[in-house]
């Protein structure tokens, strides 16, 4: 069953996976106030819903997106909310997030593929930060993230130029985790989430928890800071069940929590 956020963004529900959709198409996909809050209330109800264990967020149309709208920018807009810009690039869900890309993911589109945890991109898909182009800063994440993911003198380049690249040339890089033909980004996507299922949603979570946070720890620091984030999954009904499961032989039945 599809439901529709606000319109500017669609959820459905593929079983235990949740699709969002950015839907402004004749915009590709820029962010306003309007959407940057539909995602946000997005986020929640994956993170809020136990049955929900990974999410994929695409774009309508044909494209992921072009970044900020930024005739809403002049008008005095920030599409910002408590989760960051654009819903969700300070505080990403809790649970896997996977991006879907097709066409432009560029400047904010990007920046959103960087604030999910697997990105599949169709092969003529175009990324890039080309903000300085219109005297503008990348301030959603781009500019401390992407050195982090790619060679330093590659992710400076792609800053002070602006210039677009394609999903193959980032596929190389190890930023792109798979490269599907035009069309097919939001299918595999989805292929991708299911294959994510076949572990416990609640393990799935706190590894993805720990890794987003690791980049702000030591290593001394991290053993005590992963433990709370582990002992969730670790004190969870699906632990029960997988150890459950494996000794009877038997896939195991998880409830995500």
């Amino acid at each position: 069953m599809t439901s529709e956020t606000e319109q500017v963004v669609l959820t459905e529900c593929r079983g235990h996976v949740l699709v969002v959709t950015i839907n402004r198409p004749v915009a590709k996909n820029a962010f306003n106030a309007a959407v940057a809050h539909a995602v946000s209330a997005a986020m929640d109800l994956l993170d809020a819903e136990d049955e929900l264990f990974v999410g994929v967020i695409t774009g309508a149309g044909g494209n992921f997106s072009a970044g900020a709208d930024l005739k809403a920018v002049m008008r005095g807009e920030r599409a910002v909310t408590e989760r960051g810009g654009f819903g969700l690039f300070r505080r990403p869900p809790r649970k896997p997030l996977i991006a879907a890309v097709e066409g432009y993911a560029v400047g904010g589109g990007l920046e959103l593929c960087l604030s999910c945890d697997l990105i599949v991109a169709a092969r003529d898909a175009k990324m890039g930060l080309p903000e300085v182009r219109h005297n503008v800063v990348a301030v959603g994440g781009g500019l401390f993230r992407l050195p982090k993911r790619i060679p330093y003198h590659v992710a400076m380049e792609l800053a002070l130029t602006g210039q677009f690249k394609s999903a193959e040339f980032f596929e190389r890089l190890g930023l792109v985790n798979r490269l599907v033909e035009p069309g097919q980004a939001l299918e595999a996507a989805v292929a991708l989430g299911n294959e994510l299922l076949t572990n416990g949603p609640t393990a799935l979570a706190a590894s993805k928890e720990i890794i987003f946070q690791a980049a702000n720890w030591t290593d001394e620091a991290g053993w005590a800071a992963q433990a709370p984030i582990a002992q969730k999954a670790l004190n969870s009904e699906d632990r029960t069940e997988g150890l459950k499961a494996f000794a009877e032989k038997r896939k195991p039945v998880w409830k995500g929590r």
